[in-house]
C-alpha cells in the first residue's frame, strides 16, 4: 500500500488534507481514485489507514479509517556516527542506514577526513541528505523520518555519545569476534546505541582511545578490511537482525505465557 508523510497541521479530526508534491504523485502518477486506500504517516511513529474521499482546491482529502502505531520501527534507537567520506558516498550510507533502521545519522569530521566543509555548500548538502533520508524512509515503510544531523566536530561527537546508553566503535585493529557476539546479545535490552565508523583511512589510535575511554566497545567485523560505506551498514544489519529476533522471541514467549494462564482459568 502506498505511503506518504504528513505534517501535524494537515490532520483535522477524521480527515487529512494532502498537499504539495504528493498531490501530483497520487493524482497523476499513481492515478488513484476516490475510495482507494493509502497510508498517511505523521513521521513520528503513527500511521493512518485512509481512503481518498475527494478534493479541496488543489489538495486532496482523505478520510481516516484507522489510527495505529507504526510497526516498522526498532525498539532501540540506533545512531550512526559516520566519519565524512569522499565524493557522494554519504548519500549511499544515509539511504541504506535509513532502510536498516537507523534513527539518526551524524556526519563527523575526524583527523583523517579529507572532505572540505564550507558554510554555504554545507547547508545545501544537509538539505539534500535529509531529502534522501525521507525518500528512503518512505520506500522502506518507516514510521519515523530519521534525522541527518548537521556535520559535527570530533569533540561534538564525543559529547553526543554521552546521551546514549551504549556505544561501539568499529576499528580494523581490534582483535577477536567475541565482543561483537556480546554486543549483539545485549542490543535488544538497550534503549539507544551509537555506532562509530571512521572515514577512508579509519580512526586514529587517539580517536579510538577517546571513544573507548568513555565506555564504548571496540569491535572488529572480521579479518577483512571493509570500506567506510560498508562497515557501518554491516553493523546496522547485524544489530537490526539481532534486535528484531530478540523482540519476536520475547513476543512469542509472552503469548505462550498468556495462553497458559488462560488455560488454567
Amino acid at each position: 500500500m502506498y505511503r506518504f508523510y504528513i505534517g501535524a497541521s494537515q490532520k483535522q479530526g477524521d480527515t487529512i488534507e494532502i498537499t504539495g508534491d504528493d498531490v501530483n504523485h497520487i493524482r497523476n502518477v499513481l492515478r488513484m481514485k476516490n475510495g482507494e486506500k493509502l497510508i498517511l504517516c505523521d513521521g513520528a511513529g503513527t500511521d493512518y489507514l485512509c481512503e481518498l474521499a475527494g478534493s479541496k482546491e488543489r489538495n486532496l482529502i482523505a478520510s481516516v479509517l484507522k489510527e495505529q502505531p507504526s510497526e516498522t520501527e526498532l525498539p532501540v534507537r540506533l545512531v550512526l556516527f559516520q566519519g565524512l567520506p569522499k565524493k557522494d558516498k554519504m548519500e549511499l550510507i544515509i539511504q541504506k542506514a535509513v532502510e536498516l533502521g537507523a534513527a539518526e545519522i551524524v556526519p563527523v569530521v575526524t583527523k583523517r577526513t579529507v572532505v572540505k566543509t564550507e558554510g554555504g555548500k554545507e547547508e545545501k548538502k544537509l538539505a539534500r541528505w535529509q531529502a534522501i533520508a525521507e525518500s528512503a524512509a518512505k520506500q522502506s515503510g518507516r514510521g519515523v523520518i530519521p534525522e541527518v544531523a548537521p556535520i559535527c566536530t570530533w569533540k561534538e561527537a564525543l559529547a553526543r555519545m554521552e546521551n546514549l546508553e551504549y556505544n561501539l566503535i568499529l576499528y580494523e585493529n581490534a582483535r577477536g569476534m567475541g565482543p561483537v557476539t556480546e554486543c549483539l546479545k545485549c542490543a535488544a535490552d538497550k534503549k539507544s546505541i551509537g555506532i562509530f565508523v571512521g572515514p577512508e583511512g579509519g580512526f586514529t589510535e587517539e580517536e579510538t582511545a577517546a571513544v573507548s575511554e568513555r565506555g564504548a566497545a571496540c569491535l572488529s567485523l572480521g579479518k577483512r578490511i571493509l570500506r567506510t560505506e560498508t562497515a557501518g551498514l554491516a553493523m546496522l544489519s547485524m544489530l537490526m537482525l539481532s534486535i528484531e529476533c530478540a523482540k519476536e522471541k520475547e513476543a512469542a514467549e509472552r503469548g505462550e505465557r498468556e495462553n497458559a494462564e488462560k488455560s488454567k482459568r
